[in-house]
């Protein structure tokens, strides 16, 4: 039977912010089990070990406990789920035993070398809660005798919850992940591993403010194929009787125009225009003649590029800082996935739903019935994620007397 998740807090200040935890010998002890909402990763008690590194912990212990008497513990010792066992040789009684999860300051034991991340990765985790625990509340919850649901197999819960997860990432959850990459001179960058959609993509001047570039709306494209041909425009085939592929002439091309202008990393302005036969100040592509709004742009364009799964910019990009912001379906680390437990009752919703509507004795009321219920609680997910606060939309509405020139 799972153990369900009852949302309580389990971490000492101590644990939570420093990522220690302490222990005094007794009788002997020589396991310590730690109680961290971060599980240890455990690779070798031997720092002269390459698997060493892979420890998210460090082990320290002081005849008295007294600040500066703490050494690392490097001795043998195993790791069995969150309790580290103590082969030999045994600690004396009153022997304080103290776990540090690394941390990006180092810890706050021996000789301040616990360097990593972990301490700072479960920093604000009480607002969340993971896909794990959300399969095994609901089995407690909705499943059972005298229930909606008698019996349902754990795996058919899993597949509905990776679905709502899916789901609800794409306009629900708060899961826009973003990256900050330079474009080098080949002007693309890889997409993510977990890449679903990007939401924006900006250029970040020497004051640090964003300035957006926008894709390339139909100016240029990314061919998906670019076989070579013969005088007759047939496609040539190698000995695998396969098309011969070529470089695309369309994105050499787009790469070394001078459509655009050059931006000026202080001011953000751009520099320069070329129409062409002369370099123009202050022109950009579109505005020669007029302006096309859809072309209205100074801060370059984006591109897809689905043939390499890279993104491609323009060439007044080149050297920039840029911050892609992008949507993951929220499953790239399987069942450790987080939920905002504002969207907790709406995953369970949506569970139950999947799992009625897809069984063959089901009554449809039951599963109009249910349905709605689902709709009414996604809605309120939505509302409650959306983060509105009326101070914030009174502070924008307070320019609202100002004269809108045309």
């Amino acid at each position: 039977m799972p153990t369900p998740n009852n949302g309580l807090i389990t971490e000492t200040n101590r644990q939570y912010y420093e990522g220690a935890q302490g222990f005094i010998v007794t009788s002997g002890a020589t396991e310590f089990t730690t109680t961290f909402n971060t599980d240890l990763v455990f690779g070798s008690w031997d720092p002269n070990e390459i698997n060493y590194a892979l420890n998210n912990f460090k082990l320290y212990t002081s005849p008295n406990g007294a600040p500066g008497t703490f050494q690392e513990y490097v001795l043998d010792y195993q790791v069995d789920g969150n309790t580290i066992i103590i082969d030999s040789p045994a600690l004396a009684n009153g022997t304080y035993v103290v776990v540090q999860l690394k941390i990006l300051d180092g810890g706050n034991y021996g000789d301040r070398d616990a360097y990593g991340n972990t301490v700072e990765e479960n920093y604000g985790s009480y607002a969340y809660i993971s896909l794990n625990d959300i399969i095994n509340n609901f089995i407690v919850a909705y499943v059972g005798t005298g229930k909606l649901i008698s019996d349902v197999k754990r795996t058919d819960v899993i597949f509905h919850a990776k679905r709502a997860m899916q789901e609800f990432s794409y306009d629900t959850l708060k899961s826009i992940k973003s990256q900050e990459l330079s474009i080098p001179h080949s002007l693309s960058v890889v997409l993510p591993q977990d890449y679903v959609n990007y939401v924006k993509m900006s250029w970040i001047d020497t004051y640090g403010l964003k300035h957006p570039i926008y894709p390339v709306n139909g100016l240029t494209t990314n061919p998906y194929e670019n076989p070579i041909q013969d005088q007759r425009g047939v496609p040539i085939q190698d000995n695998f009787n396969n098309n011969v592929e070529g470089d695309s002439l369309t994105e050499e091309r787009w790469d070394t125009n001078h459509l655009f202008p050059q931006i000026d990393e202080v001011t953000g302005l751009n520099n320069y225009w070329y129409d062409g036969d002369n370099w123009v100040q202050d022109r950009f592509y579109g505005g020669l003649y007029g302006i096309d709004p859809q072309y209205a742009n100074v801060n370059g364009y984006f591109s897809i590029n689905d043939r390499e799964n890279k993104i491609s910019f323009s060439s007044n990009l080149v050297g920039k800082l840029i911050v892609l912001e992008y949507i993951s379906d929220g499953l790239a680390y399987d069942l450790d996935s987080r939920v905002p437990k504002m969207a907790e009752e709406a995953m369970y919703a949506y569970i139950l739903h999947a799992i009625i509507s897809h069984r063959v004795s089901s009554p449809e009321y039951l599963v109009r019935r249910l349905q709605q219920d689902k709709s009414a609680k996604l809605r309120n997910a939505k509302i409650r994620l959306s983060n509105i606060k009326l101070e914030e939309i009174t502070q924008v509405f307070r320019g609202k007397s100002k004269w809108i020139k045309h």
